[in-house]
């Protein structure tokens, strides 16, 4: 078993707890980078290093930044992980969703 880097660990834990926030499994992120299962496992668990093309590519996925996954630094809003979600939803549920908002816009406006 190889020894593992910190560097590599944390970065690992960020790309973790990015893809749990978006409900995303191990296998689906690995289909979207077009890589193996095991290779994101491998990531995750930081026995494994980035490349510049996977850093590209994860960030992509996961809808996140490179400093958030390098550098654990957040942007103060992001709002990739809800547009990644809305993504998947149906036309229907996405105007559905779309008044919601408005409604709570509305109501919070109203203060």
């Amino acid at each position: 078993m190889r020894e593992k880097k910190e560097v590599n660990v944390k970065i690992g834990a960020r790309v973790r707890e990015a893809r749990e926030r978006l409900s995303m499994t191990q296998e689906q992120l690995a289909e979207k980078l077009d890589c193996s299962p095991q290779f994101v496992s491998d990531l995750e668990r930081g026995v494994v290093g980035l490349s510049i093309p996977t850093l590209k590519g994860l960030c992509l996925a996961l809808g996140i930044s490179s400093d958030s996954i390098l550098f654990d630094r957040t942007p103060e809003r992001n709002y990739s992980a809800i547009e990644e979600k809305c993504r998947a939803l149906t036309d229907e549920q996405y105007k559905l969703l779309a008044e919601i908002i408005g409604k709570y816009i509305e109501a919070v406006n109203l203060r």
